[in-house]
């Protein structure tokens, strides 16, 4: 298996290359040259593996330059009740008829981030043992990225984290998972600014090829094609949980900001897993809601960039979105180069021609957006009528979902965090506080360790060069 850029760099390389390369050398993103196909017998014999068995089936299609068992190692390691709080890894359990929540929260950092940052982690010491190379990772996060990467990186051999955070745009259970972190290989920078700008920083570094190579400069983000590959896992997962038969379809409701999550669950539907629809939830910053009813993708400036109550979502630049506008276009990386590049700094954004847009729903994706008005109402719903308290993202997939229920179709929403990184708003909606782990207890409370900077490119740069080593 082979990859290449979606903006037309056709050069073939190979797994390992680009999992420590994250952008492509000509802005775009990494892709494999096609999907593996997977037909009925593969998932009926798929169907009764524990995940850590499937996941390694899964990644076996998309990476031939690590040896079978060297992958199989770390996927085992990975995929652990210890570590991720129940033998299913990702259990799904039923919300009320016909809707149904996967559980993919329950790793270190109580994010989903953590199902394929915890395998990034030991992927990057295991390449770069093999390199005897060193790797310095700069990151984005609008909240739950940054701490599972640190939680994933930190100790790791020959690794270090330094990742951007919008300042005072996350909650405070979220900063204190960050910046309580006292390892030394872990560099916190808060940007005056939001999520975007972080993100247009991470890829202005990223496109500097002579800094990225002299100083070793790799990804976490969903930008990084090997964070997006673990997470088709669960969606693999999801589906053996709420079916009996391979001739049964679901639907997968997924709270999305970046695209990332749900782009997984397109390259999973591209395999041949049985999905009906995509339902993409967003909140009052509903770049993609509209795109999917419009056939415009509109970036918003900074100050346009709500900030809401599911702040991990509080995105206008959503970055995997280039992935499935390269499928979607027939995968032509010179007219993606124009649409993701010059029109989108010129322009703002750019209008598919109708006969483009109208592909768009033979790949199952629908849309909708949540306000914290709906989100309020969801949260309190969930909890009075079923007893279960969902966090703000989530609540978000779930009010989405229940507009494109189909009947027999199983909608699975994709749990994305747990109510604990939320209080504020649980407190709102519901009058009470959220449970968190005993070891999470008080940690607002704990020393705080980060660095204040203007979103400034060179001034990234030049921190990172001091501290890389």
């Amino acid at each position: 298996m082979k990859y290449l850029s979606t903006r037309g760099d056709a050069t073939p390389r190979g797994f390992s290359d680009i999992l420590l390369e994250g952008l492509a050398p000509d802005g775009g993103l990494y892709l494999p040259t096609h999907y593996p196909k997977v037909d009925d017998a593969t998932l009926a014999r798929w169907r009764g593996l524990s995940y850590a068995d499937l996941a390694f089936e899964i990644l076996s299609l998309y990476i031939d330059d690590i040896p079978a068992a060297d992958l199989k190692r770390l996927v085992q390691a990975t995929y652990t009740e210890a570590v991720f709080g129940s033998a299913a890894i990702v259990p799904l359990r039923r919300l009320e008829d016909g809707v149904w929540i996967e559980a993919l929260s329950n790793g270190p950092t109580l994010a989903f981030k953590d199902m394929a940052m915890q395998l990034l982690g030991n992927l990057f010491e295991y390449e770069l043992a093999r390199r005897g190379e060193q790797l310095n990772i700069l990151g984005a996060t609008s909240g739950d990225t940054g701490s599972a990467a640190e939680y994933a990186m930190r100790g790791k051999q020959g690794v270090r984290v330094f990742m951007l955070s919008p300042h005072g745009r996350m909650s405070a259970f979220q900063q204190a998972q960050m910046f309580s972190l006292q390892d030394e290989n872990i560099h916190n920078i808060t940007v005056e600014g939001v999520f975007d700008d972080c993100q247009d920083i991470v890829k202005a570094v990223s496109n500097d090829l002579e800094f990225k190579r002299r100083h070793k400069i790799g990804t976490v983000n969903s930008i990084n094609w090997a964070r997006l590959l673990a997470q088709v896992v669960y969606y693999f997962a999801g589906y053996f949980q709420a079916t009996c038969a391979n001739d049964q379809k679901v639907s997968f409701a997924v709270p999305s900001g970046n695209f990332g999550n749900v782009c997984a669950g397109h390259v999973a539907r591209m395999m041949g897993l049985p999905i009906a629809q995509l339902v993409v939830a967003t909140n009052e910053n509903d770049v993609l809601d509209e795109f999917f009813r419009t056939g415009t993708y509109r970036v918003r400036a900074t100050a346009e960039t709500h900030e809401t109550s599911s702040p991990s979502m509080d995105i206008s630049k959503a970055s995997n979105f280039e992935r499935f506008v390269f499928d979607l276009l027939g995968r032509d990386g010179a007219r993606i180069a124009a649409l993701f590049g010059p029109a989108i700094a010129k322009e703002g954004g750019f209008t598919l021609p109708p006969e483009d847009f109208a592909r768009a729903a033979s790949y199952g994706f629908v849309s909708g957006r949540s306000t914290h008005a709906d989100r309020l109402a969801t949260i309190r719903d969930a909890w009075q009528r079923c007893g279960t308290m969902l966090d703000t993202h989530t609540a978000d997939g779930l009010k989405v979902a229940r507009e494109h229920l189909q009947p027999g179709v199983p909608m699975i929403v994709l749990e994305t965090a747990l109510p604990a990184k939320f209080a504020e708003t649980i407190r709102e909606a519901l009058g009470r506080e959220p449970e968190r782990p005993a070891a999470l207890e008080g940690i607002e409370a704990l020393p705080k360790r980060f660095t204040l900077m203007p979103p400034d490119t060179a001034k990234v740069k030049a921190y990172v060069e001091a501290h890389c080593g």
